[in-house]
């Protein structure tokens, strides 16, 4: 990991013209956008705005239509998801992914099968040079154990925290990755004010300790605009806006967006 944030690296992420249909539905339509190096980038817009569409293009879940993507100059429009992780992004989902019987630190140990040479299940049997290199990934998972604060619930099975705790525990599964470019959706949502707190430190001290190049999907406001360098806003699709936190709120067609009016002033 970078221990410092990496601001004005350049354009990290170049999205170019991108859509996705399904079936009649134009879930993303031309949306062009680029994030830059060592900066939190968000994603907003109203329920079926397509931003997690758009989310699942970067990630090669989905493929666009149209357009394209590219990764630190590398287009990855047509990259399968495995090796786009392989490039370094990783992201964590809107709900839990977790393998919830295997224990904190065996998903966190899951998040390195990117950068293990051995694989994941030779590691875990201990054969040969994967017994070393298991020691190596161990130790880089207990730091991040320490990192988020999960040092007691290290051999406790992810399903039974709470879920709170399981969104951490996707989080550190992410950055088990070591990932230049880490994609959340959601990952404030359903948490209690307490565990926004505690996830929004998390994130700022990846981006600012860590250098890392943060992109996400939040629905509250709030996180968004205190957190954020600059903000996309989606709306049936389409980009409607794009600016820093202040420029976003105050623009009408966002308001309009959100609030079905223009004669408010700003977005909540």
């Amino acid at each position: 990991m970078n221990d410092t944030a990496g601001s004005g690296g350049g354009v990290k992420l170049k999205i170019d013209g991108v859509a996705k249909n399904f079936g009649g539905v134009r879930a993303v339509s031309g949306v062009s956008a680029e994030v830059q190096e060592g900066e939190i980038f968000a994603i907003i817009g109203p329920n079926g705005a397509g931003k997690t569409t758009m989310l699942n293009m970067i990630s090669g879940f989905y493929h666009p239509d149209d357009g394209s993507i590219s990764f630190e100059g590398t287009n990855i429009t047509e990259t399968k998801p495995s090796e786009i992780a392989a490039l370094g992004i990783a992201r964590t989902f809107q709900n839990i992914a977790l393998f919830r019987g295997l224990s904190v630190l065996d998903n966190l140990m899951l998040g390195r099968n990117v950068l293990m040479k051995t694989g994941v299940l030779s590691a875990f049997m201990y054969w040969g040079p994967a017994q070393r290199e298991e020691v190596e990934h161990r130790a880089r998972c207990e730091e991040i154990i320490d990192f988020l604060k999960l040092n007691d619930l290290r051999k406790t099975p992810a399903g039974a925290l709470a879920y709170g705790l399981q969104k951490r525990v996707e989080l550190g599964r992410a950055l088990a990755a070591e990932p230049r470019l880490l994609l959340l959706d959601e990952p404030m949502a359903g948490m209690n004010q307490e565990e926004k707190e505690d996830m929004v430190r998390y994130v700022l001290d990846v981006n600012q300790e860590w250098g890392t190049t943060i992109a996400l999907i939040e629905h509250d406001m709030g996180v968004v605009m205190d957190i954020s360098d600059h903000v996309m806003v989606m709306d049936m699709g389409e980009k409607i806006s794009q600016g820093t936190p202040d420029a976003v709120r105050a623009d009408p067609k966002v308001i309009e967006a959100y609030l079905g009016t223009t004669d408010h002033k700003e977005v909540a």
